[in-house]
C-alpha cells in the first residue's frame, strides 16, 4: 500500500507546483506553454478523484477492523504503540487525500480562469483593432 501513497503524494506535489507556476506574477512567458500542458493533464489527473475515494475506503476499513485498546490493561505497551502509530498514519493519509483533492480543484479552477482571461484579452484586442 505504500506505493499508492507515494503516487498520490507525487500527484499532489505536481498539482501544487503547477498551481504555483500558473499563479506567480512575472512568468507570463512560461504561462502559455504551461497552460497548454496543464489543460492536457487535467483529464489524466481526474483519475485522482476515484483513487482518493478508494484510499479513503481503505482507511475506513482499517479503522473499523483494527484492534481496540481502550485501557492500558487490555493491551501490551507494544500493541498500544502500534495502535497509536496506526491512528497517526491514518490521519496523515487522510490529510494527503484532502490535499490532493483540493489541489486538483484549485488547479482546475485556476486553469479555467486563466483561459477565460486570455479569451477576454483576445476579444479586447480584436475590438481595439476594429477601431
Amino acid at each position: 500500500m505504500a506505493l499508492e501513497w507515494v503516487v498520490l503524494g507525487y500527484a499532489a506535489g505536481a498539482e501544487a507546483i503547477m498551481v504555483l507556476l500558473l499563479t506567480l506574477p512575472g512568468l507570463s512567458f512560461l504561462r502559455k506553454g504551461l497552460l497548454t500542458v496543464t489543460r492536457n493533464l487535467l483529464k489524466p489527473f481526474m483519475s485522482i478523484v476515484p483513487f482518493c475515494l478508494f484510499l479513503l475506503m481503505d482507511i475506513y476499513w482499517k479503522y473499523e477492523n483494527r484492534p481496540t485498546c481502550e485501557s492500558a490493561e487490555s493491551c501490551t505497551p507494544h500493541e498500544h504503540l502500534r495502535h497509536q502509530k496506526s491512528i497517526m498514519k491514518s490521519q496523515r493519509n487522510a490529510l494527503l487525500i484532502a490535499s490532493a483533492l483540493v489541489f486538483y480543484w484549485v488547479l482546475f479552477s485556476v486553469t479555467k480562469l486563466i483561459v477565460q482571461v486570455e479569451q477576454l484579452n483576445e476579444k479586447v484586442e480584436r475590438m481595439k483593432n476594429r477601431e
